[in-house]
C-alpha cells in the first residue's frame, strides 16, 4: 500500500501568492537567483537560496544560510505573509504548460515507505547534495520544497480530483516566472480526504519523477529525528516529508542531451568512420536542425552539420537498461569512441535539458564545445520498468516539465 497523508500546510496569504512563488533552488546559480529576487522582499528564494540575503562566502553551504532561511521563514508567518492551515488537508494542484495540464494532490509521504521501496527510485544520490537539503530541511524545521512522485494512472482518483477542481474555487491561480501556471485547492473535507488516502492506499507503489536528493534528505532528517526522540510513536510529523504526486498519464519527459569537449584525438572523418562501425548507420542532414523522431534514433551536431545515426537492431539488447537510448549511445559511443566511461564525473561531458532546444545543443558545440547528440525521450512506461526492476537509470536520462512551483506550500516538522 501507499500511504498519503493529509497536513497542515504552510502556504503563503492569497494576496502574497504571486510574489512569494519561485522557481526550484536547484534550477539557478546564487547569481541567477539574486536577480530573480530583486526588488521582491516576500520571493521564496529568500527561504530556498537564502545565501542571497548574506555577503557572498566562499561555502554556499554555511551554517548561516540555513539559519538565515529559517529566520525568514518566522519573519515571513509573523507578518502574514505565510500561513498555516487550521486542520489537515490535502491539496490538489495543477499546472499548465503550453496547453499541457497535470492534476495531482499535495500530501505528505511516508518515510518508512521510502525505505522500504514502496516509494520507489531510478537514480542514484550524491552525498554532498543530500547534506545540503539535510541542512535546510533541519534547521529550518520543515519540508520546504516537495518532491515531484508519480503513480499509474487510476480514473477513480481522477474522477474525484477532476469534479472537485470543476465544482470549487482556487485559492490560489498563479503564473510563475517561467510562464507555468500553477492552480492550487484546499481539500479539508473529512469524507472527501478520507476517501482519497483510501484509494492511494490501494496502489502498490509510488514512484519519484524528480526530487531523489529531497527525498533522501527528507529521509535522513526524519530518521535523525527518530534518535532525537526515542519514544516517538510513528504518527509525528517527522516520519512524514512532503509530495506533489501526479498520475504517469499526465506527465510529459523530455529529451536529455549531450555534449563533449573533444573528439578524443580522432579527426572528424576518422570519428565518423568509427560511429558507423560501431553499427550505427550514419546519415548527414545538412544545416538545419534536426530531431530525433523515434527510439534508437540519435541527432549529432558536428562542424556545422546535422547528422542522423541510427542504432541497428543488434545494439539495442533485451534489457530494461541497456536498451534505452541514453545507454546505447554511452555504450556505443560516448564510452568506446569518445573515451567518455563515467559520464557522472567526467568533466569532458556536459548535459543540456530538452527544453532548451537543439539550439542550445549547436551553440555549445560551437563554442565550449565540440560535439553534441540528442537522444529521443525516455518515456515513462520505461521510467517505472526501472524502478520496479530496483534498478538505477543512467545519470541524465529524463527532464520533466514542468517544474514544481516553490513556495506554495511547506510541510512543518513539528
Amino acid at each position: 500500500m501507499a500511504t498519503v497523508r493529509p497536513f497542515r500546510a504552510i502556504r503563503p496569504n492569497k494576496e502574497f501568492a504571486q510574489k512569494v512563488i519561485s522557481l526550484p533552488y536547484d534550477v539557478m546559480n546564487r547569481e541567477e537567483a539574486a536577480e530573480m529576487a530583486a526588488g521582491n522582499p516576500y520571493s521564496f528564494l529568500h527561504i530556498c537560496r537564502a545565501e542571497i540575503d548574506l555577503p557572498e562566502q566562499e561555502n554556499p553551504y554555511h551554517e548561516s544560510v540555513y539559519e538565515k532561511a529559517k529566520e525568514n521563514i518566522g519573519r515571513y508567518l509573523q507578518e502574514g505573509v505565510f500561513i498555516q492551515e487550521e486542520r489537515p488537508a490535502l491539496y490538489l494542484y495543477r499546472q499548465i504548460m503550453d496547453g499541457r495540464v497535470q492534476t495531482g494532490i499535495v500530501a505528505c509521504v511516508s518515510v518508512d515507505e521510502y525505505r522500504d521501496n514502496i516509494i520507489k527510485k531510478h537514480e542514484f544520490t550524491r552525498v554532498e547534495k543530500e547534506l545540503d537539503r539535510i541542512n535546510h530541511f533541519d534547521v529550518c524545521d520543515a519540508n520546504t520544497e516537495p518532491v515531484f512522485l508519480t503513480y499509474r494512472d487510476d480514473k477513480r482518483i481522477r474522477s474525484i480530483l477532476e469534479g472537485f477542481a470543476a465544482a470549487n474555487e482556487p485559492v490560489y491561480d498563479v503564473t510563475a516566472a517561467d510562464g507555468i501556471r500553477h492552480i492550487l485547492w484546499v481539500m479539508d473535507d473529512e469524507a472527501l480526504v478520507a476517501g482519497l488516502v483510501s484509494l492511494f492506499g490501494e496502489l502498490s507503489a509510488l514512484y519519484i519523477a524528480d526530487g531523489h536528493h529531497r527525498s533522501a534528505s527528507a529521509c535522513k532528517v526524519g530518521m535523525k529525528r527518530r534518535e532525537e526522540h526515542p519514544d516517538y510513536t510513528g504518527e509525528e510529523e517527522f516520519n512524514f516529508f512532503m509530495a506533489a504526486i501526479f498520475p504517469d498519464n499526465d506527465l510529459k519527459i523530455f529529451d536529455y542531451n549531450r555534449v563533449v569537449k573533444d573528439l578524443n584525438g580522432n579527426s572528424v572523418q576518422a570519428f565518423l568512420a568509427k560511429i558507423r562501425k560501431a553499427g550505427f548507420a550514419v546519415e548527414e542532414m545538412g544545416e538545419e536542425i534536426y530531431y530525433p523522431e523515434r527510439k534508437h534514433v540519435f541527432s549529432m551536431y558536428l562542424d556545422g552539420r546535422w547528422y542522423k545515426l541510427t542504432a541497428a537492431d543488434e545494439m539495442i539488447p533485451d534489457h530494461v537498461i541497456d536498451s534505452l537510448d541514453v545507454s546505447i549511445l554511452q555504450n556505443n559511443l560516448l564510452a568506446p569512441i569518445l573515451g567518455v566511461a563515467d559520464p557522472r564525473n567526467d568533466q569532458r561531458i556536459d548535459f543540456v535539458g530538452g527544453i532548451r532546444g537543439l539550439a542550445e545543443l549547436k551553440k555549445r558545440a560551437d563554442s565550449d564545445m565540440k560535439v553534441a547528440f540528442a537522444v529521443y525521450p525516455v518515456d515513462i512506461t520505461d521510467l517505472l520498468a526501472v524502478a520496479d526492476n530496483d534498478m538505477v537509470m543512467p545519470p541524465k536520462s529524463t527532464w520533466f516539465e514542468p517544474k514544481l512551483a516553490s513556495g506554495l506550500f511547506l510541510h512543518s516538522l513539528k
